[in-house]
């Protein structure tokens, strides 16, 4: 069985790590270099930067902050939020990424997901899904852009598959009803899209503890599991948290 991925995610705005709750309330976290730098010497697998007001506000990706935080990495680190084009997508990878994650702007115009994947790869093009059910079935969760503020019209699992098909290389799921509370993952929204995908799908929002991950590897069939607060906050760290999945049997890569 391949090794599940353990991914830090840092959210940014004005160029600081933030944190909410349901994409709301949000806290200062920290220098996103250093929290990088820190939590890849925990022994994070990945490193996923969003720029998350970059959309709403019409602009670019910060593109000085994104180079401050490659330049103190050498793990894989994806960067998302403003990028609409094949130039700003080329900007990114110039600045240090080594991965896209695609949201708005794949939903406005699906081709970007061939562009990128013809210029840079498959494994280089990460749409991600910001999708919330409430009640409803896994089959009813609806799919929200810029931040979170807008219903974009399509349901979260048709989307997912219009996404493989267009050359996305992974799926960044985000359980809006779950984000920032700690209290785990959706994995039956995650289920769902892992079953509707041959892609990896790399679970968001909810991760509260190293059972939340093991749950969601489990249950909800996730390749690899992100997370922020839990991270940034010193509840757990990426060396802990990969210990005790090893114990509870789920194959991870141990840190040095």
């Amino acid at each position: 069985m391949l090794a599940r991925r353990i991914i830090a995610c840092l959210d940014v705005d004005a160029g600081r790590v933030v944190k909410g709750v349901q994409f709301a309330d949000l806290v200062d976290a920290g220098d996103p270099a250093a929290l990088a730098a820190r939590h890849a010497d925990a022994g994070a697998d990945e490193i996923v930067l969003l720029d998350i007001t970059a959309t709403h506000e019409g602009r670019g990706t910060l593109l000085d902050t994104v180079r401050r935080t490659a330049a103190k990495l050498f793990i894989p680190f994806t960067v998302g939020g403003g990028i609409r084009s094949g130039d700003e997508t080329t900007a990114v990878f110039d600045a240090g990424a080594d991965k896209v994650s695609i949201n708005s702007a794949a939903l406005a115009d699906p081709s970007l997901i061939e562009q990128i994947g013809r210029r840079f790869g498959a494994q280089a093009v990460i749409v991600a899904i910001d999708a919330r059910r409430g009640s409803g079935r896994p089959e009813q969760a609806e799919v929200y852009v810029h931040g979170g503020r807008r219903l974009a019209g399509r349901k979260a699992l048709e989307w997912a598959r219009e996404a493989e098909a267009r050359g996305a290389g992974e799926i960044l799921l985000t359980s809006m009803d779950a984000d920032g509370t700690r209290a785990g993952f959706d994995c039956e929204l995650t289920a769902a899209v892992s079953h509707a995908v041959q892609i990896p799908v790399i679970a968001s929002g909810g991760a509260g503890t190293a059972q939340h991950f093991a749950e969601v590897f489990t249950r909800g069939h996730a390749d690899a599991a992100l997370a922020a607060s839990i991270f940034h906050f010193g509840v757990s760290d990426a060396r802990a948290l990969k210990q005790q999945l090893d114990r509870d049997g789920v194959p991870v890569r141990l840190p040095c």
